[in-house]
């Protein structure tokens, strides 16, 4: 057998789906052991790739399968997210916190996986990959309670208590919801909450419905949505990270998205701290409001005849 047909193996062998025991499955494989089609198992090593630039490069390069570049995500949910639940892979394991999205994302054969492949071929492997099926579940309860520990806990204001991805973006929107709300919109109710993994944590339809807001799937939600039914406000607030801030043309958008709504806007860009609010200084939209976590107790507002009220 030749190397792709000898990893379709290993994957069958350590209980992948069949979905999982493709090709692009044995190549990716392949890559995250730094093999090519002459070398032997043994020599087998766990490197940590990227997707792009790590995976399809190497497979372009050894293998020769050019993949299109949009293939990447394929790559990522229809064969790297089953390697990591199969505890076969680790997900980002040089920088654990890096956030779902981020582009620095990366994996590498764990450890109990590499010993099992490394055995391929030899008389040892019937035992050694029984060895890993044997464990297979606990190594996966370890992994999940390590990712676990990086969740970003939030505390919303009627008690309920979530997790976000790890990650700075979701660390901003938790401060938001903490601490922002109570100083500038208490009472308020959290209609819509983000998360870089899980688009739509909270969306409270039948609020926004009652308001007025009809939403399509392609519509991109502020990162958090308040009401202040008092007041009757919205809050729309962008948590501002590496990009992201309420631009003209994010006014001009969110305008157009909430056209409809009985209720006053409010457009907050939330920072982490002044560093990062520097960055961006010049793309902020005019009569928009400005929060920064290191100072929570102030607001900076950009013109208006108002201060913090409806456009």
């Amino acid at each position: 057998m030749g190397k792709t047909e000898e990893a379709r193996d290993i994957l069958k062998a350590l209980s992948l789906p069949s979905a999982q025991q493709n090709e692009m499955s044995a190549l990716t494989l392949l890559a995250l052991c730094g093999l090519k089609e002459k070398d032997s198992w043994k020599k087998a090593k766990s490197q940590s790739l990227t997707v792009t630039k790590g995976i399809m490069q190497f497979v372009a390069g050894h293998y020769g399968r050019n993949y299109a570049p949009n293939t990447r995500e394929t790559f990522r949910r229809q064969v790297l997210h089953q390697f990591v639940q199969a505890g076969i892979a680790e997900h980002n394991p040089d920088n654990p916190s890096l956030p779902t999205n981020s582009p620095h994302a990366h994996y590498a054969l764990t450890e109990p996986a590499l010993s099992a492949i490394k055995a391929y071929g030899s008389k040892a492997w019937k035992r050694q990959s029984a060895m890993f099926l044997s464990t297979k579940g606990s190594l996966i309860a370890i992994y999940n309670k390590e990712r676990a520990k990086r969740m970003v806990p939030v505390k919303l204001a009627d008690g309920t208590k979530l997790k976000l991805s790890p990650g700075k973006h979701n660390e901003v929107q938790a401060v938001v919801i903490e601490q922002f709300a109570p100083r500038f919109a208490p009472g308020s109710i959290v209609l819509y909450l983000g998360d870089t993994s899980r688009k739509n944590l909270i969306l409270d339809k039948k609020n926004l419905g009652d308001l007025g807001i009809s939403l399509s799937d392609h519509d991109k939600l502020p990162d958090v949505v308040l009401f202040d039914p008092p007041r009757k406000w919205l809050f729309l607030v962008e948590a501002v990270t590496s990009h992201g801030p309420v631009t003209p043309k994010r006014v001009v958008e969110l305008n157009s998205m909430f056209s409809k709504a009985a209720v006053g806007l409010i457009y907050v860009s939330a920072f982490p701290d002044f560093s990062e609010f520097h960055k961006h200084v010049g793309k902020i939209a005019w009569e928009t409001e400005v929060w920064i976590a290191e100072f929570p107790d102030h607001m900076i507002h950009y013109n208006g005849d108002k201060f913090l009220g409806p456009r």
